[in-house]
């Protein structure tokens, strides 16, 4: 099975929160050419390591070695798959399903995992649950 990593799972993963352990003992029980991420992930995860050393949660240090690991990751272990316009124009389309609450960016992911048929992990219980209502497959972790 294709699994579509989400970012909260490698945030979580890669820094050190409180499911870190168990998010790193999940990726490590998967088989590394089951997992993908897309360029939308890489952008996100950034921007959480921002937010994260803004807001006092990591160090200059921490954010540097969170970043070199994902970076790795990507590198040697995920398949990293391109964000198309089809993906943003799929991501409109669950976007308008209003009753779901879907923020742009985890449209985004949910539109990815749909155009290449990915399962989508996370820990964000809303975006699990909208998964299934678009037809799409999701695992909260």
């Amino acid at each position: 099975m294709s699994l579509y990593i989400d970012t909260s799972v490698l945030v979580a993963a890669l820094t050190n929160e409180g499911e870190t352990t168990r998010m790193q003992d999940w990726l490590g029980a998967q088989a590394p050419e089951d997992l993908f991420v897309s360029d939308w992930v890489v952008t996100e995860f950034s921007s959480a390591l921002s937010i994260k050393l803004r807001t006092g949660q990591i160090t200059v240090t921490d954010r540097a070695n969170s970043l070199a690991m994902f970076t790795r990751l990507c590198a040697e272990s995920f398949g990293v798959v391109p964000v198309t316009s089809q993906n943003f124009r799929t991501a409109a389309r669950f976007s308008d399903q209003y009753t779901l609450g879907l923020r742009a960016g985890d449209a985004l992911h949910l539109a990815v995992c749909a155009d290449h048929g990915l399962t989508l992990c996370t820990l964000d219980r809303r975006l699990a649950e909208a998964g299934p209502q678009v037809g799409l497959a999701t695992t909260l972790i």
